[in-house]
């Protein structure tokens, strides 16, 4: 006779999903702060090979490139990344 399993609680079922919302929140959280941390970085890399080739005087001009080539950026890597993703789609979502 195969062994019955007993009958999970409402309040340890809600317990259990608690967690592992809780678990998958905290990731989320965590990655997301790596990401702006690493936004940061790549943030002060691009301004300074910016500055390294226009002068210190041209602030508004040294700006507009750098809001060009952050735009630029976003959107092939926007791009690309969508392309990743639906390199891994399950079929029936691809159609």
């Amino acid at each position: 006779m195969p062994e019955e399993k007993p009958v999970e609680s409402r309040k340890q079922r809600l317990a259990r999903e608690l967690k592992a919302e809780t678990v998958k929140t905290f990731t989320t959280l965590m990655v997301s702060a790596f990401g702006l941390i690493a936004a940061f970085a790549w943030n002060d890399f691009v301004k300074q090979t910016i500055s390294r080739y226009i002068a210190p005087g041209q602030g508004l001009k040294s700006q507009l490139l750098y809001a060009i080539l952050v735009t630029l950026i976003a959107i092939i890597v926007s791009f690309q990344l969508g392309k990743l993703a639906a390199r891994f789609k399950p079929e029936e979502e691809k159609k």
